[in-house]
């Protein structure tokens, strides 16, 4: 058999990403450059790889075992690309992110130095919902994630970053008012929610039913940005976390209604899977997450602390 590292890379995208025009996609190919590299490596093999039903491709318990071993070839050459720039006393390699949609006001500040300090490193970071960012972790898809809801069955190591805080908010023109701040009145408002799954719905419904508060949904979508835009033309209120409506609460775009109990707090977190041997660069990167948090958090987030 003479299959190349190109081919194995490319089956490997594949079993991944469940999918030909995604995998070129995010290999950077044509569809069908990678359908001949895909076609070219099964020529090898006399048992399946994968197969298509309907118009989905799904790969066989063989094709699965093939791209295990596939996976452990690429990261022992990524290890000897690694070796090599370090003789040379620098830092290489691939560093795998995913992240909530919130999370994008947080981390690229953990993430600048480490990357304009070795410019060697390549990044990838998937911006996406919490149950992607656990998927992702549980395929080993992504070194870290990050998130502020901890998932309930996936055995995980985490580094705490900073607090999280959610306000109750309202476009510029809001009157209301709420009578000593009293939080039984959430429940007659037309509220805005995250999807299922998101982080931000997870935290607000945790803390509604520990209230025994009943909401009145009168939309839900899928991103925080959509959420914040609907709130900003007068279609309701809704939860927010502070780190993603800062500008707007400074223009006067969105109001922070005070009521009882809040804000609600919980914390992002750096996560990673238990008992996972961290790539070099994974973990180099979070030893300087661990060195530098401290000088990151006063520098970009102190004004949290002030709300």
């Amino acid at each position: 058999m003479k299959y190349t590292l190109h081919q194995l890379q490319v089956f490997s995208k594949v079993v991944q990403a469940q999918s030909i025009t995604k995998a070129a996609e995010e290999l950077f190919l044509t569809q069908p450059g990678v359908s001949i590299q895909l076609k070219n490596f099964q020529d090898q093999f006399d048992i399946p790889l994968t197969e298509v039903i309907g118009r989905q491709l799904y790969v066989t318990d063989f094709g699965k075992e093939i791209a295990e071993l596939a996976q452990q070839i690429l990261n022992q050459v990524e290890e000897i690309d690694y070796r090599t720039s370090a003789f040379k006393g620098r830092l290489y390699g691939r560093l795998k992110m995913a992240v909530v949609s919130t999370g994008k006001y947080v981390m690229p500040y953990f993430l600048s130095a480490f990357i304009n300090e070795n410019p060697s490193i390549e990044l990838t970071m998937d911006v996406t919902n919490r149950a992607a960012v656990i998927k992702a972790l549980e395929n080993n898809e992504a070194d870290f994630g990050l998130v502020s809801v901890l998932p309930d069955k996936l055995k995980i190591e985490e580094e705490l970053l900073l607090e999280n805080k959610l306000f109750l908010v309202g476009d510029a023109e809001s009157k209301l008012e709420v009578p000593a701040k009293n939080i039984q009145l959430l429940e007659q408002l037309p509220m805005i929610y995250r999807e299922e799954g998101s982080a931000t719905r997870m935290v607000m419904e945790k803390f509604l039913e520990k209230k025994k508060i009943h909401l009145k949904k009168r939309l839900e979508l899928t991103s925080n940005e959509a959420v914040k835009q609907a709130v900003i033309a007068g279609l309701g209120y809704s939860v927010m976390p502070l780190i993603g409506i800062r500008n707007e609460v400074q223009d006067g775009d969105l109001k922070i209604i005070p009521v009882a109990d809040f804000p609600i707090r919980s914390r992002w977190r750096l996560i990673w899977l238990k008992n996972k041997k961290l790539p070099p660069v994974a973990s180099a990167y979070l030893e300087h997450v661990r060195q530098h948090k401290a000088a990151i958090i006063e520098k970009h987030f102190s004004w949290i602390e002030t709300v």
